[in-house]
Formats: structure tokens, sequence, C-alpha cells
């Protein structure tokens, strides 16, 4: 028997671009749609920047089908896979209600909404629903005076989740709230902490509107041309050993106080000497954070790996430093 409430063949499926800068949240909150009970089903895509993909192990287990594509902005060179796994998806749409976009923090969204409009076969078959963009309360300000593509992140969200308002001061966030005003006054903005919005005032909105981005961006639906923070690279580390918790918390805490302005995200996924829980580490600049998040599945090689994304990177001093964490 048909299920009721797949989409029906004609029936365009609903995108979210879910985007943000480095360490603002993205990732809690696509953990959030993934686990609670709302009835709905996603396909879910991930982009990540580096050589080593983590994000992809940083989300939890579900029955959604998750898509990696690894070591390229979704909006360069990659987005001809999108637009296959899409036409992928497409032959399968009885299994999910809707796609969720994860782009890289350092994705410029417009080229992304793109793809919607300017690739005649995903246009056909699915509608942009909006783009979510996830802000760190407590790093924005640095992020708007640094960053263009976290200027860009904000102009072209239809909803803003103001994520981790409780490391800040009442006035504090009000700033920060001015400073999204003053760079997109149309989206909705929910102030969180850990992501905690309701999943319904980020999913199924119909909040994308095409006429108000032509009006920011005449160009918007021909424009290719995009740029990037340079100076801005990735590193990503593995090792086949088990980690020492003792010696990688002592290397990775005096990494963070000495390097720490540099880092702008650290993310990891770790296999500690006789546990077999998988550790996810996580850090933005210097506040760092970590937990156990399931077992190693059977068969899945454990190796632990670690990207570091950030300014005036060492390889040969970082690749030393996660390989001395390896247990004797």
């Amino acid at each position: 028997m048909a299920d009721p409430t797949a989409p029906a063949a004609g029936e365009q499926i609903p995108v979210t671009v879910l985007t943000g800068y480095l360490g603002a949240g993205k990732t809690t909150l696509l953990n959030r749609i993934l686990t609670e009970q709302h009835g709905r089903k996603y396909a879910v895509v991930i982009n990540e920047f580096g050589e080593l993909g983590v994000d992809n192990d940083l989300v939890v287990d579900s029955d959604e089908e998750v898509f990696e594509m690894n070591n390229g902005c979704i909006c360069c060179t990659v987005r001809g896979d999108l637009i296959r796994i899409v036409g992928g998806l497409m032959k399968r749409r009885d299994k999910f209600d809707g796609i969720i976009i994860e782009t890289t923090g350092l994705a410029n969204p417009a080229p992304v909404a793109q793809t919607f409009f300017v690739d005649d076969g995903v246009k056909a078959k699915t509608r942009l629903d909006a783009i979510v963009t996830v802000v760190d309360a407590k790093h924005l300000p640095a992020r708007l005076d640094d960053s263009h593509e976290a200027q860009d992140q904000i102009a072209f969200a239809d909803v803003i989740v103001l994520n981790k308002t409780d490391l800040v001061t009442p006035e504090e966030l009000e700033e920060v709230e001015r400073r999204i005003r003053a760079i997109n006054r149309f989206a909705t903005i929910h102030r969180t902490q850990r992501a905690a919005v309701p999943i319904d005032q980020v999913l199924d909105r119909g909040a994308f509107d095409l006429s108000r981005i032509l009006a920011m961006q005449p160009d918007f639906l021909t424009d290719d041309e995009h740029e990037h923070n340079d100076d801005v690279g990735s590193m990503s580390f593995e090792v086949e050993r088990p980690i020492d918790p003792e010696k990688f918390n002592a290397w990775i805490g005096g990494l963070l106080a000495d390097k720490g302005q540099d880092l702008l995200r650290t993310k990891g996924i770790l296999a500690y000497a006789n546990d077999n829980r998988r550790f996810a580490f996580q850090a933005v600049h210097m506040i760092a954070d970590g937990d156990f998040i399931g077992p190693w599945k059977d068969g899945d090689p454990r190796r632990s790996k670690i990207v570091f994304i950030g300014r005036n990177l060492n390889r040969p001093q970082l690749r030393r430093g996660f390989e001395a964490c390896q247990a004797d």
C-alpha cells in the first residue's frame, strides 16, 4: 500500500539549504532535525572543506540517507556532484519528504541556490524552500569584519538561527542582532542555545523569495563568479593507533590556547584506547567541546582523524602533535 504522506509523482520536493560560518552550530541543528519525532524523512547532502571528512561522522545515526562531498566548495567544483545527487534522489522520491543540504562553513549560499533555478532537471523536480543560516552570537562580530562569506550567508538567509546566545551579554546580543538587521531586514530571527529552535520554524517554510534576491542581486541567475577567503586553509590528519585521551587533552588544550585566534574550526572523530565508543571533538577558536557519539560500527576501521580550518596553519607541527597523541 502506498504511503499517503509520500510526495506525489508530480510534486516538487522541498529543499532546505543549511548554511552558516564555521562552528556556528549547523551540525547541531541538523542532528536535531534527524532525531526529533516529526514524522518526516529527509535525504541529507553534506559538503565539507578539507581533505578528510568528519561531518558525516558527526551526524547522528538515523534512517535518513546522507551523502558527503569532500574537498571543495559546494558552490564551485562540486556543483555538478550536487546536481547528480539530486537527480539520483529523484528516482527514489517516494522514500523521503524533503532534502537538506548542509554547506561548508566557507560557502557562499548564492551559487547553491542558483542550482535550483538554472538547471532545468533540478528545477522541474525540486523547489528551494528556504536558506537557513546559523549564526554564532559570540564570534559573529569578528567574522563580519574579516569574512565576506559570513556576510553573504546572512544576506541570503530566509531564516536566521542566532545561536549560542548564552555566551554573550544581553547588550552584546542586541548589538549582534542590530548588525544582522543592517545586512538583512527580511529574515526571521530565532534566538537559540544549542540550536534549539522548533523544527517547523526552519523546515517547510516556503520562505525563499526569488524576487527579493533579484532586487538585491539582479545578476543572481547568471553570475557564476564569487570570491573566497584565500588566506583560510584546511589541513586534515589521520592515525591508526588509538588515542591516549590525556595526551590529546594536553596537546589540544595548549594548541588552542596558543593558536586559537587563527583556528576558526577544529573537529575530529577519535578512537580512544580501551574504549569502544567514538569521541567527537569540536572547537571554535579557543572554545572546545567533546562527547561520545556512540559505538564504532562492526567492520569500520578505528582510525582517528582531525581537521583544522584556519589561518597560518603549520602542517608538520600539527601532524607531529596529533601523531604524538597515540597511545604507547
